[in-house]
């Protein structure tokens, strides 16, 4: 079916199956469609609503058209979530991804420059000194040779150029806010995916079982973040070879109260980069204990723990013995001199 009669089903508020949906995104990301027509596919699938079988194809699309990391390890796990929770927190899923190399999971972190803080995991990492130039290559043999690496998104998408001038004229959220955390480069096999909106929990779970991933945990703060939060019960869709249960967990199962939601905010590129090194160096408060219950999950989701408790231990463990900080210190080392 061609790309206007797709677009004609949706103005209709009809529902597209996987293969339709890939082939409206392959359409794009070969330069083929005019950016009034991507305009106005955006705001039509907006209108109706994405369904995860939509989000499956066009990540799949977006798959096809990537620059591909081949990783050795049968585990691989990425942190990333969608971004765009308004919380002004640091950067929480970066500090994880350390922690949870630091226990012995290899990560292969994809993320981008800021959309909900005032700095994204590239930001940050860059501070930390990451160099982001590095060809793929080389982030490959970092996963494969450290234990973790990071892919720089817009290196890995190049075909995502032909929708940036209708995403930015549109200025409207549309699915391809959504395709970053299903679209890794390594193909991760588990995930620990943090989204903005507590009903997207379900869809992105369902769409990463169509897309083959194994184990995640997708989840959304009550307070709003895109992380399983410490001041508030978060909504979690947890995905288990196939299987898929959403419950709410209470960090109140792992620690005695309630963080307040101003102790877990960042700033700038300086200042959420001193905290994630602060973090990682062993420093106490609310800021570890959200990093390690975030870790917890992800070591939970690469089955390095059959328990969130197990897993909280494993990375207290990783942060104290100085695994986590010295994660980082070889990823920049590497990116330096390799890049």
């Amino acid at each position: 079916m061609t790309f206007t009669n797709n677009l004609n089903k949706i103005i209709a508020g009809q529902d597209l199956d996987q293969d339709s949906s890939a082939s409206m995104l392959m359409d794009i990301f070969s330069g083929n469609i005019a950016e009034a027509r991507i305009g106005a596919f955006m705001a039509a699938l907006a209108t109706k609503g994405e369904t995860f079988e939509e989000l499956a194809g066009a990540a799949r699309a977006m798959r096809r058209k990537a620059t591909r990391v081949q990783a050795l390890s049968e585990k691989v796990i990425d942190t990333c979530g969608t971004g765009g929770d308004a919380s002004g927190s640091f950067n929480i899923s970066t500090t994880t991804a350390f922690v949870v190399a630091g226990a012995g999971v290899t990560v292969a972190k994809h993320g981008n420059r800021s959309i909900s803080s005032k700095c994204g995991s590239a930001d940050v990492l860059e501070e930390l000194g990451v160099n982001l130039n590095t060809d793929p290559e080389i982030v490959e043999e970092a996963i494969n040779e450290t234990g973790i690496g990071f892919m720089f998104a817009p290196m890995y998408h190049g075909s995502m150029k032909y929708a940036a001038k209708a995403r930015q004229d549109c200025g409207i959220r549309s699915i391809f806010n959504m395709l970053g955390p299903l679209t890794n480069p390594a193909a991760a096999s588990c995930q620990l995916l943090g989204v903005y909106a507590p009903d997207l929990t379900e869809m992105f779970a369902r769409a990463l079982k169509l897309l083959g991933v194994n184990k995640a945990f997708v989840v959304h703060g009550h307070d709003g973040m895109d992380e399983i939060t410490t001041t508030a019960p978060t909504r979690v869709s947890e995905l288990n070879n196939g299987t898929i249960r959403s419950y709410d967990l209470d960090p109140l199962e792992y620690f005695e109260n309630y963080a307040d939601i101003k102790d877990l905010k960042g700033g700038g590129i300086k200042e959420n980069a001193a905290i994630t090194r602060a973090v990682l160096e062993g420093e106490k408060g609310p800021k570890r204990d959200i990093v390690i219950l975030n870790s917890g999950a992800a070591l939970v989701a690469a089955e390095k723990a059959d328990t969130i408790k197990k897993g909280i231990a494993l990375a207290e463990k990783s942060i104290d013995s100085g695994n986590a900080l010295e994660k980082l210190e070889m990823l920049a080392e590497y990116t330096r001199e390799n890049g």
